[in-house]
């Protein structure tokens, strides 16, 4: 029985050591091949140039354009999606009937169950037309199309774990509040949101974690165009879409143009493992407890 345990035990273990050990394995290769890149490039000239025409005759290594495009379309994202979802989840705590509530919510996380590549083409076909007839001006690749349409993908991340912070509430204090006379509205907003700010901030960070580094909607709706600009009309490039465009064969392998896109890729772990940390500190700092 003992030895049963002891093998049960130790995958567990194994199991338990997955991730960890998937981590320093993408870590490991993203610095070796990083450190090969920056023997050949500067990396003063890496974070400060404003020019990324690795795959170009005239070669300019400047990240900056990638991490604008990386930024504007993410920003979007959340413009959109922040007040939606944070709506949406005080509408589904607050004013929802409780059947409703349980019927809308697992139908709004099939968002998060959409491919990705559908949203791509669902921005390129339906939205860029659309908008078009607005700004006649819009290019057909463009960042404000891919971070309309990633804001809608995203809107459950936010919605579900703002829901879930709000939910874990104690009743106590909204039952108090109404008890001194303030509406559902003014419960929501100066007693729910205020208990709850710890988990929503934690879902908005993770929130644009995963817009930063989303890929197919962008590499489809955005364009390949790595421009240093804020304007959301023309085409730009992010880091995961320009990771695709040389992982699909546009540089030979071993090459400078090639490992490049270690350099990009560690740029933008680095992004992600710095807003899941925070997300993490927040969480772990600032959250609320009641008994």
């Amino acid at each position: 029985m003992k030895i049963k345990e002891k093998i049960i035990e130790v995958l567990l273990f194994l199991c338990a050591s997955i991730t960890i050990l998937t981590t320093i394995g993408i870590v490991v290769i993203l610095l070796f091949e990083s450190i090969s890149f920056f023997k050949s490039v500067s990396v003063l000239d890496f974070f400060t140039d404003t020019k990324w025409t690795p795959l170009f005759s005239e070669k300019h290594f400047g990240i900056l354009p990638l991490v604008s495009g990386t930024f504007l379309t993410s920003a979007i994202a959340i413009a959109v999606a922040l007040p939606v979802g944070l709506t949406i989840a005080i509408y589904l705590n607050m004013y929802a009937p409780k059947s409703f509530r349980k019927s809308l919510k697992p139908l709004l996380e099939i968002l998060a169950a959409v491919p990705t590549v559908v949203y791509g083409f669902f921005a390129l076909t339906i939205v860029t037309p659309f908008l078009q007839n607005i700004y006649p001006d819009l290019e057909t690749f463009n960042s404000l199309s891919a971070g309309l349409v990633m804001g809608i993908m995203i809107i459950p991340f936010i919605s579900s774990l703002s829901e879930d912070a709000l939910y874990a509430v104690p009743k106590s204090l909204k039952e108090a509040a109404f008890g001194m006379g303030s509406t559902r509205f003014q419960t929501s907003i100066k007693v729910m949101l205020p208990a709850a700010s710890s988990g929503i901030i934690v879902s908005v960070i993770l929130a644009i974690s995963r817009a930063i580094g989303e890929t197919m909607i962008v590499a489809i709706a955005a364009g390949q165009q790595a421009q240093l600009s804020l304007d959301p009309t023309i085409p730009t490039q992010t880091i995961t879409s320009y990771i695709v465009q040389v992982s699909m064969g546009d540089a030979p392998q071993g090459s400078i143009e090639y490992k490049t896109i270690f350099a990009a890729g560690l740029t933008l772990f680095l992004f992600t493992f710095a807003l899941n940390s925070i997300s993490f500190w927040i969480k772990k700092k600032y959250q609320e407890k009641y008994e």
